[in-house]
């Protein structure tokens, strides 16, 4: 790579070369998706130190993601830049509130709470509020959205009124505000401090600390906000305190992909970043080099049919590619079912299972693809699950690197030497055949190995390079890529791309969600719609199922989003047939004492699990098991709406169930 600062503007279009060199302060980024923004802000920091207006360590890019922020490090690394600091919001405020802490408060920092949820749950019995797992679950978010909304607990049950909130199912705006307080008096009890204190105590200390704010503000002289559309008031307060009365700043963002209001982010800065900098200097990035044309005229026109406030019109950069397709199934397993196989077709076609993903709206949606696809014998992942590092097999391969690093042999291969060590810990060059455990930590491993490959077509590379990387990347939860499908909620999907999607489950009550109750939560589900059909690359497919379960009343509407787009007023240009078998026939009557054990049953899973109870088995479904009272997995097989990954996961234990209640009617 040429030294010359100039070359780094070569890979650049126009309006990317106005970004990196927009090297003042304030500026503002209006970045479309795939208009390729973190490769402007990137090459801006770039630009910036070579040509000695930014002292690399003076610099502060701020995201929201750690694989975001690892990927802008690996980026600046590629571009010869060391010493900049690109961190997460939580990141970059621990950093630093760790350092000043024992000088500002005294003694050692307070140990972070990773999960609020006990605490909620203590919070919860000395207030005298009854509560279960999802209550809890839902508490703690609702806690999490006040803090971050710069809402104090005694202030809760106004703001939350005046802003026409919901309290969680359940309780009341009082009760939540009581809890809150209660929860902020335990943590005080246990010396620990969560991940919102975190931002609000460093940010309280550089507001009233002058000699601290100055240290900071001293050392940091230039800041740069990914996904700037994101930020909540929170943040936003810290990163006032971080600037202080200075303008040094560039923000970047996309108003079409805010998604995340229902956590206290909020467009407002980023639509009113002109307004508080009146000389600000906007660039608007609209080229797309991520989707083929017919994926791109899906997104503007799901935008410009929904008269989406300050969305950005994409053109398309790439080649002509397939048509979207939109399919209409009979039943949700024929769905899954349809997908998987489409799957099959892309993998034996060429394309990376990694380069694949279904996306839906709902976590409780992925059951039926992770049965579909293991039916199939494709690999999958289930992204929001255990992470990459935290796995067994990953941090004993670590161990074992960290080991071989020491006695290498510098006249072998990096690569060679890595598939040597991971080998002895059951790493093969075939895959194994089975799907399951084995295949996951072969994945993981095989996903080690292709890093190592990666680091080699870069230049002289060592095992403990690698392992340095790994331990970066494991600081940052910047995982490699592992080799299956990915599946995902359209959330986790945010900043994510692959060559074909499969965006399914777009019904009326999924997409939108039929929590979206207002005009502005029904604008923020077609924004969750445009950044899943900008997720794809060349293949896109858009779906849904007419029913919930084979058999059933096709009572399902496509989501109205799609309307003028969709090839046929009825929702459906071709209808896949559902997997036929025969079906018990009902008569509506049921047992109702074994209709409640099932209930009850049904409760109880679903605790355990954390997932809605319908998620489990339907009313409907329970009703026929209670009608039928099946003694064998081949008689449950024949009731609607129970498939066989239902089967397999909970059909021992249903019929164990009517088995109990049989005995006791019997015995009576």
């Amino acid at each position: 790579m040429s030294t010359h600062p100039d070359a780094i503007l070569d890979a650049l279009d126009p309006e990317q070369r106005e970004v990196a060199t927009a090297l003042r302060g304030p500026v503002v980024v209006l970045a479309g998706a795939g208009t390729g923004k973190t490769r402007a802000i990137t090459h801006r920091i770039a630009y910036g130190v070579r040509t000695g207006v930014y002292t690399p360590t003076a610099v502060l890019a701020v995201t929201f993601t750690a694989r975001a922020a690892g990927e802008m490090r690996t980026r600046l690394r590629d571009l010869g830049v060391a010493g900049v600091q690109a961190r997460t919001f939580h990141a970059a405020a621990l950093r630093q509130l760790g350092y000043f802490w024992p000088r500002v408060i005294g003694g050692a920092p307070n140990r972070i709470l990773e999960h609020k949820a006990p605490l909620v749950a203590e919070a919860a019995r000395l207030v005298g509020v009854s509560v279960d797992r999802v209550a809890v679950r839902d508490l703690a978010s609702e806690i999490e959205w006040a803090k971050v909304s710069l809402v104090a607990a005694d202030d809760y049950e106004r703001r939350a009124l005046a802003d026409g909130r919901t309290a969680p199912a359940g309780f009341d705006h009082q009760q939540v505000a009581r809890l809150a307080r209660a929860y902020e008096d335990v943590k005080s009890e246990r010396g620990v401090i969560d991940f919102e204190d975190v931002l609000q105590i460093l940010a309280g200390i550089l507001a009233e600390n002058r000699a601290v704010a100055d240290e900071v503000r001293g050392q940091y002289r230039h800041f740069v906000v990914d996904e700037y559309q994101d930020v909540s008031p929170l943040q936003q307060f810290l990163l006032d305190q971080w600037l202080g009365d200075r303008n040094e700043l560039c923000v970047v963002g996309d108003p079409s992909q805010t998604i995340y209001s229902f956590t206290g982010a909020t467009p407002h800065y980023l639509l009113g970043f002109r307004k508080r900098f009146p000389a600000a200097q906007e660039i608007r990035l609209v080229r797309d080099y991520r989707s083929t044309p017919q994926v791109v005229n899906l997104a503007n026109e799901v935008l410009r049919r929904g008269g989406v406030s300050g969305a950005l019109e994409l053109r398309a950069q790439r080649k002509a590619g397939p048509p979207v397709s939109f399919m209409a199934y009979d039943d949700d397993e024929a769905e899954a079912a349809g997908i998987a196989a489409k799957a099959a077709r892309l993998i034996a076609n060429g394309i990376h299972p990694s380069e694949i993903a279904v996306l839906y709206r709902t976590n409780a949606q992925s059951e039926a693809f992770e049965a579909a696809l293991a039916d199939a014998g494709i690999g999958y992942q289930v992204r929001g699950g255990q992470r990459f590092f935290q796995r067994k097999e990953v941090r004993d391969a670590v161990v074992l690197l960290r080991g071989a690093a020491r006695s290498a042999d510098p006249d072998q291969p990096m690569p060679e030497q890595v598939r040597d060590v991971l080998t002895t810990a059951g790493w093969s060059e075939k895959a194994p055949a089975a799907r399951g455990a084995a295949r996951e930590r072969w994945d993981a491993m095989q996903a080690l190995v292709g890093l190592a490959d990666d680091l080699a077509r870069t230049g002289p590379a060592t095992i403990a390079s690698l392992v340095a990387e790994l331990e970066e990347r494991a600081a940052a939860q910047h995982a490699p890529k592992v080799e299956g499908v990915t599946l995902a909620s359209l959330h986790a999907a945010k900043g994510l791309e692959w060559d074909a999607v499969f965006l399914a489950g777009t019904s009326e009550g999924l997409m939108p969600i039929s929590l979206a109750e207002t005009d502005d939560a029904v604008a923020e589900e077609r924004r969750l719609l445009y950044v899943g059909v900008t997720r794809a690359r060349v293949h896109l497919e858009v779906s849904f199922a007419r029913s919930r379960t084979p058999g059933g009343r096709a009572s399902r509407k496509r989501t109205r989003f799609l309307d003028g787009l969709w090839p046929e007023p009825d929702g459906g240009r071709r209808t896949a047939p559902s997997r036929g078998r025969p079906r018990a026939l009902l008569t509506g009557e049921h047992d109702a004492a074994l209709f409640e054990a099932l209930r009850e049953w049904r409760r109880q899973v679903a605790v355990e699990i954390d997932k809605p109870a319908y998620t489990v088995l339907t009313d409907a479904v329970l009703a026929a098991v209670a009608e039928v009272r099946p003694s064998s997995a081949s008689q449950l097989a024949r009731i609607q709406g129970i498939g066989p990954a239902k089967i397999d996961k909970y059909g021992a234990a249903v019929l164990a169930v009517v088995a109990r209640a049989d005995g006791a009617k019997n015995f009576s």
